[in-house]
């Protein structure tokens, strides 16, 4: 209780002391002495109201404490109280003729109330003054490499040119056995080498969306230009990463409670940590060195967009020079399978699995699983300048807004997408104008893709020349990669000058104007600014903008 007691009996002081500062600051601009008396007044009666101050805090029973927690934290709220309310006590007003001149001040300037009293002692004297922070110029971020896994691919050239020529990753489920569910289909990946990028000791242990992160990570930074003798010269302490995932590991958590029905003995020791959601972008930054911001998101489906702004915008601080961000997901598993089953929120189309994802169309009965990870190297401009790195395109900005409506369900008006776009438009400095390609969220469900469109069509439908399209027409949904893996594909179509179609969209829902969307072949486009869109669960809402570089 000493602690609370030293600490109380210098804040009361303080208090009483920057009250009467304060109050006899404000009685000088009406004194008839010279600037220089009221000045050498001032200090008198500071230095009095300091002592008196302090006998009067010696003679206070708050400075008096019980031994028990609870007594010395009422007993502090009591003095605060008292000081706050500023009311000393006899002594002071006694002290050196100061009761008479302070009787005066209280005709003139009643007692505040306790709240204003405060207001009144936190606030600093003229004497100090605010340094302002020098002006920079903001820090500009750009994409210099890029690497992914998914369903059509795991190089971004072959993954892109599947998308521009329609092909479909979705197809039955070959990892486990699932007769008995309702949906047998799924954008699943059915093989990836780790030779080169995982070691075999690791890769046997970790879940399969650490596998798929690391792979991906390590694939941007090769892309990247990132070889041994570039990563040498890097200021690891300004290198990060900040990928993140929805579901994190699932299959080994589950592989751990089927274990704990033998014995907790034959539990894997790395269930845990394994598990866990920020284990991947941990794993990634030990085994480059990189020390600078690391952690992970998970904002559900929306994961990946956030990962993004968040890396861009450690950069933009000044905290890091290079980023790796993005998402990963891997929930193609019996108990994955079945919880998305009984949200009733998947197709079932499984006799024609590649027609089964149909964002937009009017037979769309839900969004199909997908897996797979999706990594963005992320550069400070000038810095990509000084390494000679291959720039690919500007990240401007973005933001997130959050629903709050429903747990699954979108707003029936559209407002927390509508203000999310804005806000991103905002933030970026771009007109809604120079957006002319989206890349939406659009994942074959009933309510959201609709109301996805109005939100588009209220933000830029008079935008001519705009197109819309979906990846998840071909992927399925990789939950918390599809923001990343969807950013790539809005890189690599500024980048390519090409934009990928939008298939099995063959009877689009009645009222949209379909020539907003993407055919079902690839077209030609010159992009000024790309939005690529990401929603989740619990309502997240997150919208991102590329565009191509243009250097000052």
């Amino acid at each position: 209780m000493t602690g609370s007691s030293s600490l109380a009996s210098p804040l009361c002081t303080w208090l009483v002391a920057a009250c009467m500062t304060v109050t006899y600051s404000k009685e000088s601009k009406h004194a008839l002495s010279p600037p220089s008396s009221a000045a050498s007044n001032r200090s008198r009666r500071r230095k009095a109201a300091t002592a008196a101050a302090l006998k009067c805090n010696s003679n206070s029973k708050y400075n008096n404490y019980s031994s028990g927690m609870s007594g010395a934290g009422s007993s502090l709220q009591g003095l605060m109280s008292s000081c706050l309310a500023f009311e000393p006590c006899s002594h002071y007003y006694a002290s050196n003729g100061l009761l008479r001149s302070n009787r005066k001040l209280r005709r003139l300037h009643p007692p505040a109330l306790s709240g204003q009293a405060m207001a009144v002692a936190v606030q600093p004297t003229k004497e100090v003054e605010t340094k302002k922070k020098p002006h920079t110029k903001k820090k500009r971020v750009v994409v210099t490499g890029m690497g992914v896994v998914s369903p059509l691919g795991h190089e971004i050239d072959v993954f892109y040119n599947n998308l521009l020529e329609g092909v479909s990753g979705i197809s039955q489920i070959e990892a486990f056995e699932c007769a008995q569910f309702p949906t047998r289909i799924a954008g699943e990946i059915k093989s990836i080498s780790t030779d080169g990028w995982v070691s075999p000791k690791l890769a046997r242990r970790m879940d399969k969306f650490m596998l798929y992160m690391l792979i991906a990570g390590k694939k941007a930074l090769a892309d990247g230009g990132i070889s041994e003798d570039v990563m040498d010269g890097l200021n690891k302490t300004k290198c990060g990463v900040l990928i993140g995932s929805a579901m994190g590991g699932m299959k080994v958590f589950n592989d751990a409670i089927e274990a704990l029905r033998i014995s907790y003995k034959k539990v894997n020791p790395f269930s845990v940590p394994f598990a866990t959601t920020n284990m991947g972008s941990a794993m990634l930054a030990m085994d480059l060195g990189w020390m600078g911001p690391n952690y992970s998101i998970s904002t559900a489906c929306a994961t990946g967009n956030f990962c993004i702004l968040n890396a861009a915008n450690h950069i933009i601080r000044g905290e890091a020079d290079v980023m790796l961000c993005g998402g990963s997901d891997s929930a193609i598993i019996p108990i994955g399978l079945g919880g998305f089953v009984a949200c009733r929120a998947l197709s079932q189309r499984n006799d024609d699995p590649t027609k089964a994802s149909r964002p937009w169309d009017m037979n769309r009965d839900g969004f199909v699983m997908g897996e797979g990870a999706g990594v963005l190297l992320l550069e400070e401009l000038e810095h990509a300048k000084k390494r000679g790195a291959n720039i690919y395109a500007e990240f401007l900005g973005g933001s997130f807004t959050c629903d709050a409506y429903h747990m699954t369900e979108p707003r029936p008006d559209g407002a927390g997408v509508i203000l999310c776009i804005e806000k991103a438009l905002a933030q970026s400095g771009v007109s809604k104008e120079d957006v002319n390609y989206i890349n939406a969220h659009a994942t074959s469900t009933p309510a959201g893709d609709l109301k996805e469109y109005q939100a588009l069509m209220h933000c830029f439908g008079h935008n001519s020349g705009l197109r819309v399209n979906s990846t998840k027409s071909m992927i399925g949904h990789l939950l918390g990669a599809s923001g990343a893996v969807e950013a790539i594909a809005a890189v690599q179509a500024i980048k390519t000058g090409w934009v990928h179609p939008n298939i099995n969209l063959e009877n689009p829902e009645q009222g949209m104007d379909t020539s907003v969307l993407v055919g079902p072949k690839k077209e030609r486009l010159d992009i000024k600014a790309a939005l690529s869109n990401s929603f989740g669960f619990g309502g997240h809402n997150s919208s991102i903008i590329f565009a191509p570089i243009q250097v000052k």
